[in-house]
C-alpha cells in the first residue's frame, strides 16, 4: 500500500448493530443507517415512563428495541383506553412522521424494555433526504392505523374474552418468550373493562388452558389455541404489517 493511501472503510453489517433489534431500523440501507446513528440515542425505558404526553409538544421519537409503549387515548373528562400498542416493530409517536409536532396520544411504557430516540428537530431536518426511512416510516403508519381501526372494532363488537384473547396474542408478538409481566389491573385499565370482567375473562381463557394467570405475571400455553379463540378480532392489522413491512 503506497504511502498516504487509506485501507478502505469497512462496510457497516446493521444486522450486528444493537439498534437492528428495532424492525424499521434493520431494514434500513447501512448508508441511511450509519447517518441516523449519528442523532440517536439509546435509553431504557421504565414500566410506567411515559414518552408522549397526550395534545403536547412531540420532544423525540423512540424505536423501541424491547418492551411495549401502550397508545393510550385520553379525554378531557378523564377517560382513557388503549388505542393500541408499539414494540420493536414500529416507533411513536407516529405523528412525528409525517412531519406532525404534536403527539394526540399519550404513549405510556407498559412493559419495560429500550429504545433508540432522535430529537423531534434532527427527524424532520433528516427524512427528506433519507428516502428508505421515510418509506418506513409511511409504511408502519399505515399498518399503525389498521390496527387502531382494529381496536375500535372489537371494542363494539366482540366479547370480552376475545378482546383480552387478541391483546394478549398482541403483547405475545412483542417480547421474547410466553411470559407477559403485567397485572389484571393493568389490563383492565388498557381494555377500559371493569376489573371483574377481566378476571371473569381470564378464568374461561385458564380453564381452556390457553394462558396460565397469577400475580403480575401471564403466561401464554397455547398460542394457536389462543388464535383460534379470538377468530377474527386478531390478524388483520399483523397481516396487514407483514403486506407492507414484513415479519415482526
Amino acid at each position: 500500500m503506497g504511502c498516504g493511501s487509506r485501507p478502505p472503510l469497512k462496510a457497516m453489517n446493521v444486522s450486528d448493530h444493537p439498534a437492528s433489534r428495532n424492525r424499521l431500523l434493520s431494514l434500513l440501507p447501512a448508508t441511511e443507517f450509519e447517518d441516523l446513528s449519528r442523532i440517536w440515542e439509546f435509553v431504557p425505558l421504565a414500566r410506567g415512563e411515559i414518552i408522549a404526553n397526550a395534545n403536547a409538544p412531540i420532544d423525540h421519537i423512540y424505536f423501541l428495541c424491547s418492551g411495549i409503549g401502550s397508545v393510550v387515548t385520553a379525554a378531557k373528562d378523564g377517560q382513557r383506553a388503549e388505542a393500541g400498542m408499539v414494540g420493536r416493530e414500529g416507533f411513536c409517536p407516529t405523528s412525528a412522521g409525517v412531519g406532525g409536532s404534536i403527539s394526540i396520544h399519550e404513549v405510556l411504557i407498559q412493559m419495560p424494555g429500550d429504545a433508540y430516540r432522535i430529537p423531534l428537530d434532527a427527524m424532520k431536518s433528516t427524512l427528506g433526504d433519507k428516502p428508505a426511512f421515510s418509506n418506513l416510516l409511511a409504511r408502519f403508519i399505515q399498518t399503525f392505523a389498521t390496527q387502531i381501526s382494529y381496536t375500535a372494532l372489537c371494542n363494539a363488537n366482540y366479547q370480552v374474552d376475545q378482546r383480552l384473547a387478541r391483546w394478549l396474542l398482541m403483547c405475545h408478538d412483542r417480547v421474547t418468550g410466553n411470559e407477559i409481566g403485567l397485572t389484571h389491573d393493568f389490563v383492565s385499565s388498557m381494555l377500559a373493562v371493569r376489573r371483574p370482567s377481566i378476571t371473569n375473562a381470564f378464568h374461561i381463557l385458564e380453564g381452556m388452558k390457553l394462558v396460565f394467570a397469577e400475580r403480575g405475571r401471564i403466561t401464554i400455553r397455547d398460542r394457536k389455541g389462543l388464535e383460534d379463540f379470538a377468530g377474527s378480532a386478531y390478524g388483520e392489522a399483523e397481516e396487514e404489517y407483514r403486506t407492507l413491512i414484513g415479519s415482526f
